[in-house]
């Protein structure tokens, strides 16, 4: 199976190759994704309307991915991902939270993510609310981060501890990390189990065996 993905963001090339990594290292066998970056997009989404920017050029892009069994937006926020899940230029539009979140909720978790900061908070808990998942939700954190932490994966994980503390006392069993392109690290026993969106993904997939052939 061969996904053609793009970054909510434009990267770069360093940042490609660091993300692309991600994916040759936690595509389960039988799936490859390719990761292009996005042009002339925001250089971050610390907006509401650079978050509504991305979603346009996502989508343009993604519509004009070249053959491949599905597209994928490289984001948490499944950006231009039709809410139903549908297509988009004529291919299975998957979504990074779409099958994080969805297979966690039929495991009987009880979810919450985390985020870096709240026009992505906004945006994730807006798409919860369009899945349907509300009532296996309990909220999103927000870690005040820059978007150059996403490369940091030890500041990452110990801004995200007090959150991980809050949400297991709020009786939340699973956090998407909501952010795709981060590396986080192991977290002490007892907090909840930290979701990253690729990871789990990716998994959903290779266990279903991909997409149905159309």
């Amino acid at each position: 199976m061969l996904i053609h993905a793009v970054t909510p963001i434009t990267v770069g090339p360093a940042e490609v190759a660091r993300r692309q990594a991600r994916y040759d290292s936690l595509a389960p066998p039988g799936i490859q994704v390719v990761l292009r970056d996005l042009q002339d997009g925001p250089r971050a989404l610390n907006t509401a309307e650079e978050v509504r920017r991305s979603e346009a050029l996502v989508a343009e892009a993604l519509a004009d991915a070249p053959g491949c069994d599905a597209v994928l937006p490289d984001c948490v926020l499944d950006p231009a991902v039709p809410d139903d899940g549908g297509t988009l230029g004529g291919r299975p539009a998957l979504g990074l939270l779409r099958l994080t979140v969805g297979a966690a909720v039929a495991a009987g978790h009880r979810v919450g993510a985390i985020t870096r900061n709240t026009a992505i908070a906004t945006e994730l808990r807006d798409r919860i609310s369009a899945y349907g998942w509300n009532s296996a939700f309990h909220e999103v954190s927000v870690l005040d981060l820059d978007v150059e932490d996403i490369t940091d994966p030890a500041r990452w994980s110990a801004a995200m501890r007090p959150a991980l503390i809050a949400a297991r006392a709020a009786g939340v069993t699973a956090v998407v990390n909501g952010c795709s392109a981060v590396d986080t690290a192991e977290q002490e026993p007892g907090l909840p189990l930290v979701l990253d969106p690729i990871r789990t993904g990716l998994g959903v997939l290779g266990a279903l065996g991909g997409t149905p052939a159309r």
